[in-house]
């Protein structure tokens, strides 16, 4: 069942509940108050301000004219009667209004604990002015009753700058968006609002101003800053054919952009409904404390009605047992047990969101800090997922040098179709490549072409023993090396003779070894799969340090991998393709690299924006800081209601001699629900260790 997103109190789901739904995403609230907070945040700050002057205003006298004593005699009475109503029916209206919400709901929450503790304090007071005589119990309460709603008002206002602050990165990511965009149609420039863009619309972005929605670049070229959204702090070059997101800023040049996805489908409105699902969704930690809330202001009703009683039936004075109960309703609060999960969560998600790792919610956040094995998947996840250029090796150095073996190895591949061409050429540019005399193309082997009045051959060794080029064994070992490193070799002959040799292979990325190694570090086991052959996958594992791989693993077989493992420990699976969803949706964590696709994307629980597989380090560094919080938090928050009830029912006159008074006791709620969003904010100093 859904707790209040403000106050963390539990809320049945019901059509007659408050709620309101945004961006797709239904929240439930105890009170009208939580509701206008969250939806207008502004104005029910504004109200609580007001509301605080007016109880302070009126409180801070009432406290003087009860304590210290008057020069001349006056109805004090009387006087604190007139003081105290503004503050109890005025500046407290808001706990009465949510007592109401709460039984119309047929629920409770705090609300029903404040109004409950001061109305007792207030009706007592008053019975005692109006009737003093067949009242035969002193005591004046008006007081207590206008310094808790004061001290609890204050608290309120403390606690909704500090969620303000954990609840910015998302109020940030909104206002990342421009409103307006200039779009070309039938040939003329128009100003429209962004949410008029449709996809396929053609829309100008200027140097230094926002992209408008996501898009592909049409025309033009310029480097566009994107650390608002990847974390990455280099802008990124950006031409025809590049993919946009909506919210980033264009550097120096200007482009034509098509319209791909808007409104709720721009990367911008899915990183917000992630991050507001994470602050919204429950772990299992976060539903026990649901469960507890669901009874505990009945049973707060319970012992306070029990304190009073025992207390009367020791023969203490009614006064006596009346403010114990009274100090019972107001310490027992479960602000602080109820935001102990949501406040680390909110501020957790934030920062992950900041750096650009998007979390699903609380329950990855608990399952994420209990992983012990990390699998890889190989392909585009610890290595680049395009063949490129490694070694250009020379046999024949006294006629051609490096450069001369690429550059004719990129004339035999210029019109060649196999996917290993597009590497030689890549790495050819800039060097002058002509068109060779005549081509011919032999699968699985390689070419042969006409060029100067030469023959060369380009392949492997198939295509050599089909030509009769034979190799001598220094060749040979060469191209065993070569293999035995991962790599794809293919030698060059010239009329006869090999001359060169070039190996290609999947390069791993820059930032893989470092993250493997500090996973190793964190006591991580590290496992790698991989639907590549035997020898290339214990080449990458090799050079990684990982020391359990799976290769020839076939798509579908990879979520059974992980299934064994699972047997195990467990498992996070990081991916990238669609050949990985069902693996990641296996896994206890899916991490899905945000490079990859749509629907690996939608199976995990962790998506890193950024290509750098070291968020997966920080992914679960930051997994596990949140859960740290979330335990002290509830520590602090069991540990002050457990501790604090027993001495407000009396303990404390027991231990002290004096009673604990309830003024004293709504400082100490207020300052309990500071203390466990303060602490949370802690995490916003968050930064990876590598």
């Amino acid at each position: 069942m859904p707790t209040d997103p403000i106050c963390g109190m539990y809320v049945e789901e019901s059509p007659d509940s408050l709620h309101e739904t945004i961006r797709g995403v239904t929240y439930y609230f105890c009170s009208e108050s939580c509701l206008r907070e969250f939806t207008k945040p502004e104005l029910e700050i504004r109200s609580i301000k007001i509301s605080l002057a007016l109880a302070l205003a009126l409180g801070i006298p009432i406290l003087v004219l009860t304590y210290v004593p008057l020069p001349i005699s006056l109805p004090l009475g009387w006087i604190l009667l007139l003081l105290a109503t503004p503050v109890q029916f005025i500046a407290g209206s808001r706990f009465y209004r949510g007592t109401y919400d709460a039984i119309k709901m047929r629920s409770s929450n705090m609300d029903v604990l404040i109004a409950l503790g001061t109305s007792a304090a207030y009706f007592y007071s008053l019975v005692y002015v109006l009737f003093p005589k067949q009242f035969p119990f002193g005591g004046l309460y008006f007081d207590t009753s206008a310094v808790i709603i004061a001290l609890i008002l204050m608290g309120r206002l403390l606690e909704y700058s500090v969620r303000g602050r954990a609840t910015e990165t998302v109020r940030k990511l909104l206002e990342l968006q421009p409103r307006t965009a200039v779009v070309l149609r039938e040939g003329q420039e128009e100003v429209i609002p962004v949410e008029q863009i449709a996809p396929g619309d053609l829309f100008l972005v200027k140097p230094g101003e926002k992209i408008a929605t996501d898009g592909i670049v049409d025309d033009g070229y310029s480097s566009v800053d994107e650390k608002m959204i990847t974390g990455e702090s280099i802008p990124v070059e950006k031409t025809r054919g590049d993919s946009v997101i909506g919210g980033t800023i264009n550097g120096g040049g200007s482009l034509k952009v098509e319209a791909t996805k808007v409104g709720a489908d721009t990367t911008i409105s899915k990183i917000v409904q992630v991050v507001q699902e994470a602050q919204n969704s429950k772990g299992l930690v976060e539903r026990l404390v649901d469960t507890v809330s669901k009874y505990f202001v009945p049973i707060v009703v319970s012992v306070a009605l029990l304190s009073f009683a025992a207390w009367t039936l020791e023969h203490k004075p009614i006064s006596f047992g009346f403010t114990t109960a009274v100090a019972v309703l107001i310490i027992a609060c479960p602000c602080a047990l109820g935001l102990a999960t949501p406040a680390a969560i909110v501020v957790g998600a934030g920062k992950g969101a900041e750096n650009g790792i998007l979390i699903r919610g609380g329950e990855y956040l608990e399952r994420t800090q209990k992983i012990r094995t990390v699998v890889f998947d190989k392909t585009g996840t610890l290595t680049k997922g395009e063949p490129m250029v490694t070694d250009v090796i020379s046999l024949d150095r006294s006629r051609y040098v490096e450069n001369d073996v690429l550059r004719l190895a990129a004339i035999a591949e210029k019109h060649s179709e196999h996917p290993l061409a597009g590497a030689i050429l890549e790495k050819a540019q800039g060097f002058s490549i002509p068109e060779p005399e005549s081509f011919e193309a032999f699968p699985g082997k390689g070419v042969r072409v006409s060029y100067s009045g030469e023959t060369i051959l380009f392949g492997n060794e198939k295509i050599l023993s089909a030509f009769g080029v034979l190799l001598d064994e220094t060749e040979k070992s060469i191209l065993a090396e070569l293999g035995s490193q991962g790599k794809t070799a293919m030698v060059l002959s010239i009329d006869g003779k090999a001359v060169g040799i070039i190996a290609v292979s999947d390069s791993l990325k820059e930032s893989s070894l470092a993250a493997v190694r500090a996973l190793q570090k964190m006591g991580l086991d590290i496992a790698m799969l991989t639907g590549d052959n035997e020898q290339n996958a214990n080449a990458v594992a090799r050079e990684l340090g990982i020391k359990k791989y799976f290769a020839g693993v076939l798509p579908a077989e990879k979520s059974e991998v992980v299934k064994e493992l699972q047997k195990q420990s467990r498992v996070a699976f990081v991916g990238d393709g669609i050949n990985d969803a069902p693996a990641l949706a296996q896994a206890d964590v899916g991490i899905a690299v945000g490079s990859g696709s749509d629907v690996a994307l939608e199976a995990a629980g962790l998506i890193l924006m950024k290509d750098d597989v070291r968020d997966v380090v920080a992914g679960i560094q930051l997994s596990r800081s949140t859960v740290r919080k979330i335990k002290e938090n509830l520590f602090w928050a069991f540990i002050y209601n457990v501790a604090l009830i027993p001495l407000a029912a009396g303990l404390f006159f027991l231990v002290f001699g004096i009673l604990l008074n309830p003024i004293f006791a709504a400082a100490a709620m207020a300052l309990s629900s500071v203390t466990v969003v303060g602490n949370s904010l802690t995490l916003r100093s968050f930064k990876p260790k590598f």
